[in-house]
C-alpha cells in the first residue's frame, strides 16, 4: 500500500490541554510517522504519514481531540509525495 502524507491544522482550545501528547499517542497507535507542534497563533499542526486510511482516522480523532480540548476546525492539506518519518514525535 502506498503511504500518504497530510498536514493537519487544528484550531480552537487546543493548547494547554495535552492535545499534542494525546495526538502523538493516537498517531503511534495507528502506526503513523510524523510530527505535532504548537504554533504561535494558538493552533496545533500535525504532519502524519502512513496508509491513507490510518491518516484519515487520525484526522477524525483530531476533530474530537482529548477531553479538555474544544476543537473549532481542522484543515487538511494532502501532499503528493509522502514525507518519511522514523516515528511520531512532539517537536514544539
Amino acid at each position: 500500500m502506498v503511504d500518504s502524507t497530510c498536514t493537519m491544522r487544528v484550531r480552537g482550545r487546543v493548547q494547554g490541554v495535552c492535545y499534542r501528547a494525546h495526538a502523538a499517542a493516537e498517531a503511534r497507535r495507528l502506526g503513523l510517522g510524523g510530527t505535532v507542534r504548537n504554533l504561535p497563533d494558538g493552533s496545533v499542526e500535525l504532519v502524519a504519514t502512513g496508509p491513507r486510511e490510518a491518516v484519515e482516522r487520525l484526522a477524525e480523532w483530531c476533530r474530537r481531540g482529548p477531553p479538555a480540548a474544544r476543537v473549532a476546525s481542522v484543515d487538511l492539506q494532502w501532499h503528493e509525495a509522502p514525507t518519511r518519518f522514523a516515528a511520531f514525535s512532539i517537536v514544539g
